[in-house]
């Protein structure tokens, strides 16, 4: 195994003892083998990040200098490693170069962000400061869809804030990971970034380590569960941003031609394998048909294929278990009464391939609507009635984000303030930004990402109490 799919663990690249396949999913047949890491190799990892803490949290401006060099890695090497993320993920290599490149920005962005000490009395009595200090090792989990950018969603902030981490990457999507270890054992001190990689096993056996005091996950709301359960019981702090079942409710005056485009980019970026993407559409009656057939017509537009093939649009479902999920929701809907207004099947042929599918004549209650598809599938409801539009919207457990469609900004805005969740858009959706806070209500998570107070999550508070007395 070469040393860019190694495991990384105390500034070495580290094989296992037992490797895994990890599937082209253009193709379903294994491409490359990655290290399947053993308990010790784990324990190894923890004790490196142990050891490591107490130097690297001493000298912030060390911090920031290393993440932008970090940074300036990930433009240089863009379309490199863009090219492991298609082979993993299958995501088209335009899109995958731009992962990497946001990957930069977000560590760039991080660098360059402050954490002021502030200042709550300083009379004659007593200077007061409330001080943001790091918690030591962080434990990190992330999700295959977007394997590199969401790494350093949790990387930037926690290395700035003064921890070191041991990253664990999902087994569908491990190589990425790798190589950005791999890449950053010249950039960054033995031990501050450990990657390791496994399967299940492994991230049960890191959540319920005794070194970590923070655990932060990306995934589905089950591991996102059985991740808080494992941390309780050593009250370590814990970061879960989970599923979505993202609603997009068009309002009366909405112009489906001006904004199915937005729409359609909204619910199928990446395939429509983002957390947050849209998940559902609610359209009113008066503009409900001409809403199926403007997005009918876009996804029979849709180019679909291998990730490194120019031109096109939307590569595969990144695995097998999620590309069967998705056939077979599109297919009790249909069974039960929905019209596939365009695509509704997988595309014969080897890999993951699903055609982009609008599924009309479908409401709540039907498992598409009430679950989270997180693929190529996209259903849209009618309604009569906006309250109970709003109502049906927020019926869910899920409460990640959601968007208002309008010609009246305004009114849009205030629909949105009455949506349960973490972002409500107005007149677009996925609109996402390092320094915009990201995070869910109910099952959707715990806590937020990004910005100053995704920086704030990766700290605890202390109070420093000088007495003038």
């Amino acid at each position: 195994m070469s040393d860019e799919f190694s495991m990384t663990i105390d500034g070495r690249a580290v094989d296992a003892p037992a490797t895994f396949g990890v599937i082209d999913p253009a193709t379903g047949e294994v491409a490359e083998q990655a290290p399947d890491a053993s308990r010790e190799q784990l324990d190894a990892a923890m004790d490196s990040a142990r050891a490591a803490y107490a130097e690297w949290r001493r000298d912030e401006s060390v911090r920031r200098e290393a993440l932008r060099a970090a940074a300036d890695l990930m433009f240089a090497k863009s379309e490199e490693i863009g090219r492991v993320i298609t082979l993993e993920q299958g995501k088209p290599l335009a899109d995958a170069t731009m992962e990497v490149v946001g990957a930069g920005v977000w560590l760039k962005y991080f660098a360059d962000l402050e954490l002021p000490v502030e200042v709550i009395q300083d009379d004659d009595n007593a200077r007061v400061e409330v001080l943001r200090r790091p918690m030591g090792v962080v434990a990190a989990i992330t999700p295959w869809n977007f394997p590199l950018l969401l790494a350093t969603w949790k990387i930037a902030p926690a290395l700035l804030a003064g921890n070191t981490m041991v990253l664990k990457p999902s087994p569908f999507t491990p190589l990425s990971s790798l190589k950005l270890g791999a890449e950053l054992r010249d950039v960054l001190p033995p031990g501050v970034l450990n990657v390791v990689t496994g399967g299940d096993e492994l991230g049960a056996w890191m959540t319920a380590h005794d070194v970590p005091r923070k655990i932060s996950f990306t995934g589905s709301v089950a591991t996102g569960k059985r991740v808080a359960a494992a941390a309780a019981p050593d009250l370590k702090r814990v970061t879960l941003e989970l599923g979505g079942n993202d609603p997009a409710i068009l309002l009366d005056d909405a112009d489906p031609a001006a904004v199915a485009d937005r729409l359609f980019g909204g619910a199928f970026q990446n395939n429509g394998q983002v957390c947050s993407a849209i998940k559902r559409v609610y359209a009113p009656d008066a503009l409900y048909d001409d809403v199926v057939d403007a997005l009918a017509e876009r996804a029979k537009a849709a180019k679909v294929g291998p990730g490194t093939q120019e031109g096109v649009q939307y590569g595969p479902i990144n695995n097998k278990p999620q590309f069967e999920r998705v056939g077979e929701l599109v297919a009790d809907a249909i069974a039960g009464g929905a019209r596939a207004a365009a695509g509704g099947a997988p595309i014969d042929g080897p890999g993951y391939f699903f055609q982009p599918t609008i599924l009309a004549d479908v409401s709540d209650g039907t498992r598409i609507v009430d679950e989270e598809q997180f693929g190529p599938a996209l259903p849209v409801i009618r309604y009569s009635d906006l309250d109970e539009a709003v109502d049906r919207a927020n019926g869910t457990h899920f409460g990640l984000s959601g968007s208002v469609w309008s010609a009246d900004a305004d009114r849009a805005a205030e629909v949105a303030g009455r949506l349960e969740c973490g972002t409500a858009w107005v007149n677009t959706h996925l609109a996402l930004a390092p320094n915009q806070p990201f995070g869910g209500f109910k099952w959707s998570g715990l806590g937020v990402e990004n910005g100053t107070w995704g920086l704030q999550a990766f700290t605890e508070l202390q109070v420093v109490h000088r007495s003038k007395l």
